[in-house]
């Protein structure tokens, strides 16, 4: 089996490294084309106004200077033309990639790039427990964990056009209580927060910030997976028609 891995960290984070490790568990056949530099909140955005350079790092590694979806569409149409994945990873994402998160993601976007090519597409994330963590996030769940995860979803019968998100929890790997399959869950929007602060030249500028999670009482979406020590595992697809709403609209055109 031929594995393409690549993220939206970059080439050199170690999210890709913990990745490698769980892809040399099912083939020694693995390929590496990630984004030259850290490409988060993304999404699956493509590079139009500029060209795209790919520098080698050695056999089957590659970085590419664009977005994740930028790195898989250089994987299959240019460096694996001749030899297509089977499997593509995408991760292990530093953070959670959770409810809306997955419309922001370049690590998700990756996978349903992959997913769009018809090519079985997973994406990876590890979860951590604060912000400000930086470098030290640590990787444990996911590179203890991954493996098992992954196995079932090798051969599962998915369906066309669909890609399967995973998130690992922010805990030690004996702590985590197991996996569950999950919807995407949807936080209040209105947790959004603005961190506005004031330059030396005396100019304004913003961070963006998120505050706490809403959960919703049945506990079966994603978000409250992670919350409750579970590995969430959640099939996405690529069609975005709501099918409930086309006789409604279609009656308002008369």
């Amino acid at each position: 089996m031929r594995i393409l891995l690549t993220n939206d960290d970059g080439y050199h984070a170690p999210g890709l490294k913990v990745l490698e490790r769980i892809a040399a568990c099912f083939s020694d056949d693995i390929w590496v084309v990630a984004p030259a530099e850290e490409q988060s909140g993304a999404g699956h955005s493509l590079t139009l106004s500029k060209p795209i350079r790919v520098r080698r790092h050695g056999d089957k590694r590659f970085a590419v200077a664009g977005t994740p979806t930028d790195a898989v569409m250089m994987a299959l149409a240019r460096i694996m033309a001749d030899s297509p994945p089977d499997l593509i990873l995408s991760g292990v994402n530093r953070g959670a990639n959770l409810a809306e998160d997955v419309t922001y993601s370049g690590t998700v976007s990756a996978a349903m790039e992959g997913a769009l090519a018809g090519v079985r597409s997973i994406a990876l994330s590890q979860v951590y427990s604060r912000e400000g963590m930086g470098d030290s996030v640590p990787f444990e769940a996911a590179a203890a964990w991954g493996e098992r995860v992954l196995r079932p979803l090798i051969d599962a019968p998915l369906a066309p056009r669909t890609l399967v998100n995973v998130n690992f929890p922010p805990l030690p790997a004996d702590q985590v209580q197991g996996i569950r399959v999950v919807g995407q869950g949807l936080r209040d929007y209105g947790r959004l927060q603005i961190d506005t602060r004031t330059d030396p030249r005396g100019y304004d500028y913003h961070w963006f910030a998120l505050g706490p999670v809403v959960h919703t009482p049945g506990h079966t979406t994603d978000l409250e997976t992670i919350a409750d020590g579970h590995v969430s595992v959640t099939p996405l697809h690529l069609d975005m028609t709501h099918s409930a709403s086309l006789a409604l609209l279609s009656q308002a055109y008369g």
